[in-house]
């Protein structure tokens, strides 16, 4: 799976997934589940770089003191708005409002599809920015 970043407006953001083949029904509605799922996490703010506690924590969790507080001093990252999956072709093609969220939303998505690539459809290239 290739990736390439064009110009990025993260309040006008387009994410196209190309195929190495068709989608067929399932397909197109594990790619529409994973882009409605992320879209959902940032849309509840969830991800929010200023909170990270538990990654930056490290390996051992256990017994970890977390500051609940600390929800109270970051900002609200939260993303906005997302259009519906087009297709066309072997292309999938979704418009995003990326909002307040942070730049780790971009990893976490990369994540999956990179997932999902290896797991259940052949993902030539994703390509994330441009109109």
């Amino acid at each position: 799976m290739q990736l390439q970043f064009l110009e990025i407006d993260w309040f006008n953001l387009s994410i196209t997934i190309e195929l190495a083949d068709f989608p067929s029904d399932r397909d197109r509605q594990i790619i529409d589940e994973l882009l409605n799922s992320w879209f959902l996490l940032g849309k509840l703010g969830g991800f929010n770089a200023e909170n990270l506690q538990v990654q930056d924590a490290g390996v051992d969790i256990s017994y970890l003191d977390y500051e609940s507080s600390q929800w109270d001093n970051s900002m609200m990252s939260v993303m906005h708005n997302m259009a519906e999956v087009e297709y066309e072709g072997k292309t999938a093609k979704c418009w995003f409002d990326l909002g307040t969220a942070d730049a780790i939303s971009l990893d976490v998505l990369l994540n999956c599809l990179r997932q999902v690539d290896k797991d259940y459809i052949a993902i030539e290239k994703v390509i994330i920015g441009g109109s």
